[in-house]
């Protein structure tokens, strides 16, 4: 019985073309051995989002309380870029997990 990877190929060619965007490198350029590691980029994604979370919470505090340096298109914008990243993260927990489902119930 054969093993169909073009599926496997497909996943790791995705994740290795967000893990170089990620790192800072154009697509396409292969990893090297000293290259970041998907934990590490994960870890500082959720940290992005997490933080943008903070600040647009933060941001709308303070315009609720009526300080005068913040106007309302800024909070509106903050809070949907959160909103977005987190969707977004979501997303991606959403795919690992099932990527995860799928090699466990591989038969070896």
């Amino acid at each position: 019985m054969a093993i169909d990877t073009r599926q496997i190929d497909q996943m790791l060619s995705e994740l290795r073309s967000a893990a170089s965007l990620a790192g800072g490198k154009p697509a396409g350029s292969e990893p090297t051995a000293g290259g970041p590691d998907f934990a590490q980029v994960l870890k500082s994604t959720i940290d992005d989002v997490s933080a943008a979370q903070v600040d647009a919470r933060k941001l709308a505090e303070d315009f609720s309380s009526g300080q005068s340096d913040v106007n309302l298109q800024d909070v509106m914008i903050n809070l949907q870029k959160a909103s977005l990243s987190f969707q977004q993260m979501v997303q991606v927990r959403n795919r690992l997990v099932s990527a995860y489902h799928d090699i466990m119930n591989m038969q070896v």
